[in-house]
């Protein structure tokens, strides 16, 4: 007799054929060997080792060891299926100074990391500026305080485009300006720690988003033909309460008003009149030629997408929104500021593709942290990771069937890492990562995501 029960189809459409799967990491968090081979102080070697700043007082400056270990890293990327890796190059390594004379060997790891990705079929995605900013230019000119450190960075970034883009097709400029402006200029939680008044702070996102645009002048310059650029932010993600056209108006209003400061600017080449209106005084000075250096057109942007960080309504007062606040009981995981929403990776992408007409997004960041516990077994059962993906890879999902332009999507992370003021507290990794053996083991998540990866699809 045959089983009443039978698989059931899926009605969601599947994935595009050429979706791009991939994982990400970051120099800082996974390197060490903060002084071989020429690198300079970044302001997060300074920072980390400023006693109260790093929540277990751990530092950086071994890590994952990746430096010395990544074809053992390659190889785990590989046990994935993945077919992209998103990695950062640490400026410090190629200009110890930040500017100058570049170091003859910044850039070999580099080389050697690329070889080994393109020998295992896994296609490279540069970073070019994942917050490590050489300490010398911090010291020197303020850092992001100072339009010196825009033009530094075009100069790294031709640096590199001529090095690395005859294997590396697709190059990210700037991550997560969103938080390392505020948090790093504003609020004192990040490197450099400071704490400037809004005028000042306003103009540092402005100097990053000049930074941007020279980055982009300069990679079309000194790369191959045919070298795809664009940002990775963590876009204020705006979600409908309700979904009803005129609270989905109202999240797009919210979406352009909210990112105004650097996706915008970037996007449209201009600053909102809203957002000029708001800051008023404290607005960022510019010129006509930094806007259109700020707008140069970009091949695709990267959206970090972790947790909606407001929902809204329709308002009839200006600016046209209303932000509902949080209520205490709003489900969040290992990270309390991680709160699930899978819905915003639904709503972020398909927001910011009709507002700014984007045709190409990857998802550059996504994931969350997890207890992780190791069980009797030696397993890792992360459970509450597998649930966190599955509920947002069917949202993502959803989208792509609905045709917003989403190409491809980077979990984060490879492995467990240094989680900057969290240090090692916080894991976010598919392996996990034993500080002291720096032994890399599978998670559970790792075999689910090696399957939604083979299949190009999420089940139930």
């Amino acid at each position: 007799m045959k089983s009443p029960l039978r698989p059931t189809a899926t009605c969601r459409p599947p994935l595009p054929k050429d979706f791009l799967w991939g994982t990400a990491t970051s120099s800082y968090q996974i390197e060490g060997a903060v002084d071989e081979d020429g690198r300079g102080k970044s302001i997060w070697d300074i920072f980390s080792h400023t006693p109260g700043k790093i929540e277990d007082g751990s530092t950086g400056d071994r890590a994952n060891e990746h430096y010395h270990r990544y074809k053992e890293d390659v190889a785990l990327i590989k046990a994935l299926g993945v077919k992209a890796y998103r990695f950062s190059i640490a400026w410090p390594r190629v200009f110890p100074e930040g500017f100058g004379q570049p170091n003859p060997e910044g850039l070999d790891f580099y080389d050697r990391l690329v070889d080994e990705l393109l020998a295992n079929g896994i296609e490279p995605y540069a970073t070019l500026y994942h917050w490590d900013l050489p300490q010398a230019l911090q010291d020197r000119v303020g850092g992001w305080s100072s339009s010196d450190t825009s033009k530094a960075f075009a100069d790294y970034a031709a640096h590199v485009a001529a090095r690395l883009t005859d294997r590396v097709k697709n190059v990210f400029t700037v991550n997560e300006v969103g938080r390392f402006v505020n948090f790093g200029y504003g609020w004192g939680i990040d490197a450099p720690g400071l704490k400037l008044p809004t005028a000042q702070l306003n103009q540092a996102r402005h100097h990053v988003a000049l930074a941007h645009g020279l980055a982009v002048q300069a990679i079309r310059a000194a790369g191959r033909v045919g070298t795809r650029v664009g940002p990775a932010e963590n876009i204020a993600a705006c979600v409908p309460a309700i979904p009803t056209p005129e609270n989905i108006r109202a999240a797009e209003i919210a979406t352009r008003e909210l990112n105004a400061g650097f996706l915008g600017v970037v996007l449209e080449g201009k600053y909102t009149e809203g957002f000029l209106a708001y800051a008023g005084a404290d607005a960022p000075k510019f010129t006509a030629e930094e806007l259109k250096i700020i707008g140069a057109p970009n091949d695709f942007v990267g959206l970090n997408i972790y947790a909606p960080q407001y929902y809204v309504t329709a308002s009839d007062r200006a600016p046209g929104f209303h932000v509902l606040p949080f209520p205490t009981s709003f489900p969040h995981m290992n990270s309390d500021w991680l709160r699930v929403g899978p819905e915003v990776i639904y709503w972020a992408p398909r927001l910011a593709a009709k507002i700014w007409n984007i045709e190409n997004i990857y998802i550059s960041e996504n994931g969350t942290s997890s207890e992780d516990k190791i069980s009797a077994d030696g397993q890792v059962y992360d459970l509450d990771r597998i649930m966190f993906l599955r509920n947002y890879l069917s949202q993502m999902q959803r989208a792509t069937a609905e045709g917003v332009p989403i190409r491809g999507y980077f979990l984060w992370s490879l492995m467990d890492n240094f989680e900057w003021i969290f240090g090692y507290g916080k894991r976010f990794g598919l392996y996990r990562v034993d500080f002291e053996t720096q032994a890399r083991v599978p998670k559970l998540s790792a075999a689910f995501y090696r399957d939604v990866v083979a299949r190009n699809a999420i089940g139930g």
